[in-house]
């Protein structure tokens, strides 16, 4: 396995390959500088894995990240010396996949790195129902997909997690902690930013507006709940408006 340390500083990237060497060996870990070395690295030698440091001294980590989610869904932890929430909020809506502050612990990069792996390797869970119907959303839970109005909605592996999650709790709040554990893992049931990300890009992919929700219903200081479908409500062909 291919992990890339992108980090202007080489001892950051050192110390990460000397953990790794020690920890796991099975692991090869390359090194970047600036953030155009970093993309024309990924470009060529694929990694399993990216650390991208957020300060580096040609174009900062979230423009990397942004041009990387262009044309890989390579795993990425972002590294950051400030432990800033929203230095962590965008680099969640940008596509990282977790957050590490410097200075960090190696054991604690290292589970974080294996928390990412496992998670995305993870199968979708499965359920004995073949599919849910609510209005104009429809979910295949055989196929692991969305549809709204007919038309498949493009989801992240961990988008269509919490989306499963919460319709398989229709009618009951789903709280902050327990949805991060599920989708997550334990380990992450504190960071609730997180969830607050994953909840917004799902609203936004299903059109589905926070003061006026159709799906998704936020209980405040709590959780989310999925409404309820409404029997009576029949669902809208696409090119129609209800």
């Amino acid at each position: 396995m291919r992990i890339l340390v992108v980090d202007d500083a080489p001892d950051v990237v050192e110390s990460v390959r000397l953990g790794f060497t020690l920890q796991w060996r099975e692991v090869e870990v390359l090194g970047a500088g600036t953030g155009e070395e970093a993309l024309d690295l990924i470009e060529r030698e694929k990694p399993d894995i990216i650390l991208l440091d957020v300060g580096l001294p040609d174009i900062d980590g979230f423009a990397v990240l942004r041009e990387l989610r262009t044309f890989s869904d390579v795993p990425v932890v972002m590294l950051t010396a400030r432990d800033d929430a929203m230095d962590k909020v965008k680099g969640l809506e940008l596509g990282a996949d977790d957050y590490v502050t410097k200075p960090f612990n190696h054991l604690e990069l290292m589970a974080r790195v294996r928390a990412v792996l496992r998670r995305l390797s993870m199968p979708a869970p499965v359920s004995r129902a073949p599919s849910f119907r609510s209005g104009d959303l429809e979910v295949d839970f055989a196929q692991q997909e969305a549809r709204l109005c007919g038309e498949r909605v493009d989801l992240t592996p961990t988008e269509y997690k919490v989306l499963y999650h919460l319709i398989r709790n229709a009618g009951h709040v789903l709280q902050h902690g327990t949805l991060l554990a599920k989708v997550w893992g334990r380990e992450y049931i504190d960071e609730v930013d997180y969830i607050r990300v994953y909840i917004r890009r799902l609203r936004e992919k299903l059109h589905d507006d926070p003061e006026h929700p159709k799906y998704i219903r936020t209980e405040r200081r709590l959780g989310y709940r999925f409404i309820a479908p409404d029997p009576d409500r029949a669902p809208t062909r696409p090119g129609e408006t209800s």
